[in-house]
């Protein structure tokens, strides 16, 4: 994955997007307030999904916001340089999103009773989600080929570094009645019980009328539909909408449909050898 790129402890950034003072003041000045709600995922599995759902339950399924308010404005990340200033000015509760891995992410939050919402997904769809994205995204060189993105995947040579470290880090969370932990595979098996389960976490009391219009405003065919959702508004200098689009299947097991069979042994082998020691089992290794 080619991009200007600087490194910040270790992980991988994008110049322009990120500076060393925007990383340095997200993770060690950001103020993390006790009612704050952050979305937090490894690129590619599920952020604008979450964005949109949790933005519902926030109003109680009202679709007004999200008709009108871009996603990232609704749900900025709060470790890019152009929403510094934004999310200080936001309306509490404050859901805000980040990509960070959880050795970089903000200090004051482990202090505090705010909460996270840490979405997951087979790393095989996060590879073909972001080797597509990378041609539509203005600062990616695209990928000579897909054999060559893969391996930058495994490297950990990637926007914010390796998959593999940043699932390790943040599942020294998983105990913790602060952090709610979903896979997007679950997400697509049943939306509606894990809207319910959100409800209960952020304790948000919605009736059934409300959740039935937070599942139905945040199916992957209402987004699509929705230029508040879907990244069409963003600025030709970020995204070319001539290249692709961000809301591209809304699937699993699109890696099918990319890997062959000796990539996908190959990325298997790696996979098995890189989580040998992680005593934790995921909803995906039960259908790859």
């Amino acid at each position: 994955m080619s991009f200007d790129h600087f490194y910040y402890k270790g992980v991988r950034f994008a110049k322009g997007m990120y500076t060393e003072e925007s990383l340095n003041h997200a993770e060690n000045e950001f103020e993390v307030f006790d009612d704050d709600i952050y979305i937090v995922t490894y690129p590619k599995s599920g952020t604008n999904w979450m964005i949109e759902i949790v933005n519902l339950i926030k109003h109680k399924g009202d679709v007004t916001k999200s008709a009108v308010l871009a996603s990232q404005l609704r749900s900025p990340w709060y470790e890019a340089v152009r929403f510094h200033e934004y999310i200080y000015k936001m309306d509490p509760p404050r859901i805000i999103t980040s990509h960070l891995p959880h050795h970089i992410f903000a200090k004051s939050y482990f202090k505090s009773k705010a909460k996270i919402i840490y979405t997951m997904r087979n790393p095989r769809d996060v590879i073909v989600s972001m080797f597509h994205f990378t041609k539509i995204l203005s600062f990616f060189t695209p990928p000579e080929n897909f054999q060559s993105f893969m391996e930058d995947f495994i490297q950990g040579k990637t926007l914010y570094g390796s998959w593999f470290d940043h699932i390790k880090g943040w599942m020294q969370m998983k105990d913790d009645k602060r952090f709610f932990l979903i896979t997007y595979e679950e997400l697509l098996q049943d939306h509606r019980g894990i809207v319910v389960g959100l409800c209960k976490f952020l304790g948000q009391e919605l009736d059934d009328a409300q959740i039935d219009s937070v599942v139905k405003h945040s199916t992957f065919r209402s987004m699509k539909e929705n230029p508040m959702s879907n990244w069409s508004q963003m600025p030709p200098d970020i995204i070319d909408q001539s290249k692709g689009c961000l809301m591209r299947k809304g699937i699993s097991g699109d890696w099918k449909n990319h890997f062959t069979v000796a990539q996908s042994e190959y990325f298997d082998k790696i996979y098995q050898e890189k989580m040998k020691d992680f005593n934790m089992s995921f909803f995906w290794e039960q259908s790859s």
